[in-house]
């Protein structure tokens, strides 16, 4: 963390020294915001997560225009499909309109309204999501994403299609484990011990529940 403050507070001299004018204050304080946001609210630290998040909203919104406030929004919408936590993205689809088209067709993704979209407005990674899933052939569709929060995202979306495979339920578990994302762990085990339960596989499921209860120890704040 040291190293990559150094390393921006650098690069921040060198634009000064070479006249170059700093770019705005909102723009990094609402980036910043928006990633404290999304890990906070995945960890499952409500409290921090909403405060980061209208840090970035304020910062965005101080510029006037709404589609950056959107763009906030959508993030927040993303944040909560990872976390397989669906609604209708309601703050988004008010501002919808002062939107971009990909903005849009994103919205639409999250929110399962695949008929009719064209997935070419897609982020790269997500446009394969969708074809993948038409296709239907039971193979992994979140292996080649390498971004964490985009597989969970994708996971979310295919679990709100019903369109996940096992692989990919198991992937999406190992994916919040590993980011130490106990909201969507939770969520993710909790399918996987419904599936152990239904097979009759009892050792798998009382192996999943004493993670659920691991995990879960400290109950998470309220969304």
């Amino acid at each position: 963390m040291k190293t990559i403050y150094l390393t921006a507070l650098t690069a921040a001299v060198l634009a000064g020294c070479s006249g170059n004018p700093p770019p705005p204050a909102w723009k990094g304080n609402a980036g910043s915001a928006l990633a404290s946001f999304s890990d906070a609210y995945l960890r499952g630290e409500s409290g921090i997560a909403a405060t980061e998040f209208a840090r970035a909203r304020a910062e965005m919104a101080s510029t006037g225009r709404p589609d950056l406030v959107a763009h906030a929004e959508l993030v927040r919408c993303a944040t909560r499909v990872a976390s397989m936590e669906y609604d209708t993205c309601p703050a988004f689809e008010a501002l919808a309109q002062d939107a971009t088209p990909a903005e849009r067709a994103y919205a639409a993704y999250l929110a399962g309204r695949w008929d009719g979209l064209d997935a070419s407005l897609l982020p790269e990674q997500h446009r394969a999501v969708v074809a993948s899933a038409r296709a239907s052939d039971g193979k992994s569709v979140l292996a080649p994403i390498a971004d964490p929060l985009a597989r969970l995202v994708a996971a979310g979306a295919l679990m709100r299609q019903a369109r996940i495979t096992p692989a990919d339920i198991a992937l999406a578990t190992d994916t919040a484990s590993e980011q130490g994302w106990r909201r969507p762990l939770l969520m993710w085990l909790g399918v996987s011990l419904k599936r152990a339960q239904a097979a009759g596989d009892t050792l798998e499921a009382a192996r999943l529940q004493r993670r659920i209860d691991l995990a879960g120890a400290t109950p998470l704040p309220a969304p």
